[in-house]
């Protein structure tokens, strides 16, 4: 039985964003991509049906398949495999650092609770210590195109595009955008095509600084008003007048300019100034 069949047998839940994943060859590309071995420990978030977690457990090592609907946890206890244990809990009240180490996160997430779940998975700019991401090695996400397009996104993509969301995942991770979706995908079809990105978790965050909480102020505030410049941005969330523009002018920034235009390293230094100058 192909997996529309399978997919109609069930009722969709709109209020838990449920579309499940009937191409077949988006669940290879996943598989692909995620480069499981007998070695990998993995976690899938939001397995629903089972398409992707029935092809998971013959390669990994073990697999523990996170999933809130209870209908789809009796599906995914049809699947006949040792090495899978099937975790009936909301994502973000689980700690996947009980799991394990060095794991590898496949997920076709709610796109409603995508940056959520981001923040989750990775900790805040400033969670030097989070141990979620301490315990991931790799994440394999299927997340919505224009979400995929600001993952990957950097200061000389449009505009719109680069923002918290590209920040927050740039900063402790890789990003690689992967291969485009088609809504007729997924069953139901969703109004939406999605994207397939691979996060690669590194140890360290990207830059170094003496105060990442001022850091995330910083971003927070370049960001908030998107139609203001990087003076009034600043200024507008409460920081000195004074020293924003003293700061924009030591570092060469133009006080008209956006904060979508600096690269993530240029907002390092402008918060390190700006905190120098405060």
């Amino acid at each position: 039985m192909n997996y529309l069949e399978r997919a109609k047998k069930f009722r969709a839940k709109k209020r838990l964003g449920q579309n499940f994943l009937i191409d077949e060859s988006a669940v290879s590309t996943i598989l692909d991509i995620s480069d499981i071995t007998k070695n990998d420990i993995v976690v899938e978030i939001g397995a629903g049906l089972g398409f992707v977690t029935e092809q998971l457990v013959k390669y990994a090592k073990k697999v523990y398949a996170i999933e809130l609907d209870e209908d789809m946890v009796n599906e995914l206890s049809k699947i006949n495999a040792d090495n899978l244990e099937i975790v009936h809990n909301d994502i973000l009240k689980t700690d996947l650092s009980q799991f394990g180490e060095n794991l590898k996160i496949v997920a076709n997430i709610p796109y409603y609770i995508t940056s959520p779940i981001l923040a989750h998975l990775l900790g805040e700019v400033d969670d030097l210590d989070n141990k979620n991401r301490n315990s991931i090695k790799q994440i394999v996400l299927m997340v919505q195109y224009e979400v995929a397009k600001r993952l990957a996104a950097n200061e000389k993509s449009p505009s719109k595009e680069f923002g918290l969301l590209s920040i927050l995942a740039q900063f402790w991770a890789d990003i690689e955008f992967i291969t485009k979706v088609n809504a007729r995908s997924f069953f139901p079809a969703p109004k939406v095509n999605s994207a397939i990105v691979k996060i690669n978790v590194n140890k360290e965050p990207m830059l170094k600084l003496n105060n990442y909480g001022f850091f995330r102020k910083v971003v927070k505030g370049c960001f908030a008003t998107r139609r203001k410049n990087i003076k009034n941005s600043l200024v507008n969330v409460g920081f000195s007048k004074g020293a924003v523009e003293k700061t924009l002018k030591e570092l060469s920034i133009s006080e008209n300019a956006r904060g979508e235009t600096l690269s993530i390293k240029q907002m390092g230094e402008l918060s390190e100034k700006l905190k120098e100058n405060l």
